[in-house]
């Protein structure tokens, strides 16, 4: 099985390296890390739902067209949320970005590492 580390390092809020790659390529298939809602200054945004969710879907599209990929290449994606009164925001964005492509989605309510994010997205793209 071919399989390669995608994305340089990963450098956390409080200045500490993270221990797992942005995305591993395992054959044909992209697995790409959970994103967290980081603004252009490395720190998680004060936006709302809305807003932290296209910051997250933005950074998987960074990693996507760094592979020659765009979000139509996603099949799967994992959510998490820190408020359930979220959903629907999220959702607005969510459909904003992916528009008439509607890869297969799990979405939770769950608590968050990083102190201010509202959500968390990983996926799994095909080449």
């Amino acid at each position: 099985m071919k399989k390669l580390p995608i994305g340089g390092k990963i450098i956390l809020p409080n200045g500490v390296e993270a221990p797992f790659s942005k995305a591993y390529r395992a054959n044909d298939m992209l697995f790409m890390s959970g994103t967290l809602p980081f603004d252009n200054t490395g720190k998680i945004s004060a936006g709302d739902i809305e807003l932290q969710t296209t910051l997250c879907l933005q950074q998987l599209e960074i990693l996507l067209r760094d592979q020659g990929l765009d979000k139509t290449n996603i099949v799967k994606l994992g959510i998490w949320l820190t408020c359930i009164d979220d959903f629907n925001g999220f959702n607005k964005s969510y459909a904003a970005f992916f528009g008439d492509h509607k890869p297969a989605r799990s979405t939770v309510r769950s608590d968050l590492m990083i102190p201010g994010a509202k959500v968390e997205i990983e996926a799994i793209a095909v080449y």
